[in-house]
């Protein structure tokens, strides 16, 4: 195999442009007239994420509006056995429509624990071609997940988190370090995280010697755009996974910073599940209660469009 799944996501930016729909489902997000349709919350969220698919793979009527899928799996737990059945069924859904999918897990721990998280994610019913990892208990956490990364382990990708959305991330990511590990005084945490994705980077491009990007990528928010230049020139060929734009308030000229060098896939969830809440078009459906799960999807399909072009918009901005 001669390529990667981060490699594909990549390449499925290109042709489809950068965002990425997050399937953070839950039930909340669904019209009243919606939910009772279904026997239960986990099968109207499950019709809703196919129904989505279905209008924003490559190939579908509206013609590719997204490079990916990300699915949270924190949505599906919170609904039991059930929801986690809806949440295999999703990431099967994704991946038969062609679109490489994202397993949000931040998943992190050592050993044969870890060994368990990575089989568990990269095969089996929850099988992923990317999931998202927490290095906090230390890089060595890391390496039952890239070894799923290899060629003959299935090319599979990582996303380690680096800068995240939220404000609390300054507790942590911007801590200041001593000297160590080959960066200088009062670098910070995240510092020391990037410096080591980069390190991973340079040693599977011996085993990818073709692929523009590493399998292991990183979570870069784009909730301060003071941090987004700095971030993508320090790490230029390290693809990135890009929360915050929408609902977390990230701006699209933030997420085209990003976007440059290497690349990256921008997550919109929120803004797009719940796009029928705002249409126009359904606000009289919408007072008497009669909103269809075709209502609500082509709302979403329409929010995805929006959102493609608000960040292909701000990288032609950026480009001059």
């Amino acid at each position: 195999m001669n390529n990667h799944a981060m490699s594909r996501l990549q390449e499925a930016g290109l042709r489809n442009g950068p965002l990425c729909v997050g399937l953070d489902t839950d039930p909340s997000y669904l019209p009243n007239s919606v939910l009772t349709a279904f026997d239960s919350p986990a099968q109207a969220v499950l019709a809703y994420n196919k129904a989505i698919v279905s209008r924003i793979a490559e190939g579908s009527a509206s013609g590719g509006l997204a490079a990916c899928c990300k699915v949270q799996i924190a949505y599906y737990e919170a609904m039991g056995l059930a929801g986690l059945a809806s949440y295999a069924e999703t990431l099967k859904a994704v991946r038969r429509a062609g679109m490489p999918v994202i397993a949000d897990v931040k998943r992190g721990d050592i050993a044969d624990t870890a060994r368990a998280y990575a089989r568990a994610h990269f095969s089996g019913d929850f099988e992923a071609d990317i999931i998202t990892v927490n290095p906090y208990m230390g890089f060595d956490t890391l390496v039952s997940f890239t070894d799923f990364a290899r060629p003959e382990n299935g090319a599979k990708g990582i996303f380690v988190l680096l800068r995240t959305s939220n404000p609390g991330m300054t507790d942590i990511e911007k801590l200041p370090l001593a000297a160590a590990h080959g960066i200088p005084a009062g670098s910070t945490v995240l510092d020391r995280v990037g410096a080591e994705l980069a390190s991973i980077g340079r040693a599977f491009s011996e085993v990818y010697p073709d692929a523009r990007c590493s399998p292991v990528g990183a979570v870069v928010g784009c909730t301060e755009e003071s941090d987004a230049r700095s971030l993508r020139d320090a790490y230029p060929d390290v693809y990135f996974l890009i929360p915050g734009y929408g609902a977390q308030g990230g701006a699209a000229r933030a997420a085209a910073t990003l976007l440059n060098k290497a690349g990256g896939t921008v997550n919109s969830s929120r803004g797009i599940l719940t796009a029928w809440k705002k249409s126009e078009a359904l606000a009289a459906k919408r007072d008497a209660g009669t909103l269809t799960l075709n209502d609500i999807a082509d709302a979403a399909a329409e929010a995805a469009a929006a959102a493609k072009t608000d960040l292909c918009n701000a990288q032609k901005l950026l480009r001059g």
